[in-house]
């Protein structure tokens, strides 16, 4: 019985040399530092526009820091892309995103399928609006822009899926647009009029 009990003091006592030893080779080799930052990355949170950008672009309020934000796996007609014309519902989609969420907050998500930023140095993340709906496939599914398919994320299917569906029913750019397909894949509309 007595060398019970001074085994488990021992035990209790290298216990805590070893968290406390851990703890501080951690802390030296920014171990922790490292994982917060991945739990950044993969935490979703809440987030204020600042401005909208275009129907696949805006800033957000970032803990006090303006962060760009692009839209992953959506590609809508552009509005202010240099040495390039306004195209085809380029506008009309960019007052839909900005209609759609309005003064609301975001829920921005990554993707572990997708990097987290774009060359532009842009966050790329999913867009939730508080009632749940995801602002990709809003934009997606009612005519307002293309499933971008050149990079792999996780809600390909879905998004190519809604792009089927609202070429088949006309709506949004696809019954007021000539689209063509680019020869790397990418969808375009003609030049707004």
């Amino acid at each position: 019985m007595r060398y019970s009990r001074l085994f488990s003091k021992r035990g209790t006592s290298f216990g805590t040399l070893l968290v406390v030893a851990v703890a501080v080779i951690g802390q030296h080799y920014d171990w922790f530092d490292a994982a917060t930052k991945q739990a950044e990355v993969a935490q979703p949170g809440l987030y204020s526009i600042t401005h909208f950008t275009d129907g696949d672009t805006f800033a957000v309020d970032m803990n006090g820091k303006t962060e760009k934000v692009r839209l992953i796996g959506v590609d809508t007609p552009e509005t202010h892309k240099p040495n390039s014309p306004v195209q085809c519902y380029g506008p009309a989609a960019a007052a839909y995103t900005k209609n759609l969420i309005g003064t609301q907050k975001v829920r921005l998500e990554a993707d572990p399928k997708n990097t987290n930023r774009d060359r532009y140095d842009r966050l790329l993340r999913y867009a939730y609006l508080p009632d749940g709906r995801l602002v990709q496939h809003e934009l997606i599914a009612n005519g307002y822009g293309f499933a971008y398919t050149q990079f792999p994320f996780t809600k390909v299917d879905d998004f190519v899926q809604a792009e089927k569906q609202a070429d088949a029913a006309k709506k949004g750019l696809w019954g007021n647009c000539t689209v063509r397909t680019e020869n790397n894949g990418r969808k375009q509309t003609n030049d707004a009029t």
